[in-house]
C-alpha cells in the first residue's frame, strides 16, 4: 500500500480516509482484496480507531465491506454504482461548467491552461499517475472558479466508484483522450460557449462506457 504524507492539522480519521481512498482508486488495494485494521494502522503509523472510522465511512458508500472481528474487503467494481456516480457528476459538472463560462476571469483561465499543458507533458512522457492527479485537479478548479467547493467535496465522496474505473482505464486500456477532452472543454469556456462546454463535459464523463468490455475482459476478477 502507498503511504501518503500526513497533512498538518489533518486528523487521524481524515488521513486514513484519504490514504485508503487513493489506494482504492489507484487499484493498489485491488477489488476483492482484504485489509486488516491492525496492518493498516501500523503502516500509517496511527491507532486502529481512526482506521476503523475510515473503513466505516467507506462502507457507507459501498466501496468497502466491513465484517466485525474479520478483515474488511475492498468491494468489487459494480457498474450500477459507477453509473450512479457518473450521473451525479454529469448533473453537477455541466451546471458548474456553465457557471465557469459566465464568471471565469483571465487569471482563472490561465490556471486551467497551465493544468492542461502539464497534462499534455505527462501524456507525452507516459506519467500516468501524475496525469490522473492533474485530471482531478482540473475538475476541482472548475468547482473552485464556480465557488462550489462544498459540492465538489460531496461529489468526490460517491465518485470513488467512478474514479476507480477511470483510473483502471487510464492505466490498462490507455484511454488517453482525456487530455483532448479537457482542451475542448477549456476552449469552449474561453469562448464563453456554455452549451458546447456542457456537451464536451458529457462526452468526457461518458468515456468509461467505451472501455467496459476491455476492462472486464482483462480483469474479470475485479467485477461483481
Amino acid at each position: 500500500m502507498k503511504i501518503l504524507q500526513r497533512f498538518p492539522r489533518e486528523t487521524g480519521r481524515e488521513y486514513a480516509l484519504r490514504t485508503l481512498r487513493e489506494n482504492i482508486i489507484s487499484l493498489t488495494l485491488e477489488p476483492g482484496s482484504q485489509v486488516s485494521e491492525n496492518e493498516l494502522a501500523a503502516a500509517m503509523g496511527i491507532s486502529r480507531t481512526p482506521v476503523r472510522e475510515a473503513l466505516i465511512e467507506l462502507a457507507k458508500i459501498n466501496i468497502v465491506q466491513v465484517a466485525p472481528q474479520k478483515r474488511s474487503t475492498i468491494a468489487l467494481v459494480d457498474y450500477k454504482l459507477v453509473e450512479e456516480a457518473r450521473f451525479l457528476r454529469e448533473i453537477l459538472e455541466c451546471a458548474v461548467v456553465q457557471l465557469v463560462c459566465e464568471t471565469a476571469d483571465e487569471q482563472q483561465l490561465l490556471a486551467l491552461q497551465k493544468n492542461v499543458h502539464m497534462q499534455k507533458f505527462c501524456l507525452e512522457n507516459q506519467h500516468f499517475g501524475e496525469l490522473f492527479s492533474l485530471d482531478e485537479e482540473f475538475h476541482a478548479k472548475l468547482f473552485q472558479i464556480a465557488n462550489k467547493n462544498q459540492l465538489y467535496t460531496m461529489m468526490k465522496s460517491i465518485s470513488i466508484h467512478f474514479d476507480r474505473v477511470r483510473s483502471m482505464s487510464l492505466f490498462t486500456v490507455k484511454n488517453l483522450k482525456m487530455v483532448q477532452d479537457h482542451e475542448q472543454i477549456l476552449q469552449a469556456i474561453s469562448q464563453k460557449n456554455s452549451q458546447q462546454a456542457m456537451e464536451y463535459m458529457k462526452q468526457h464523463l461518458a468515456r468509461y462506457k467505451i472501455d467496459e468490455h476491455q476492462l472486464r475482459e482483462r480483469y474479470p476478477a475485479y467485477f461483481a
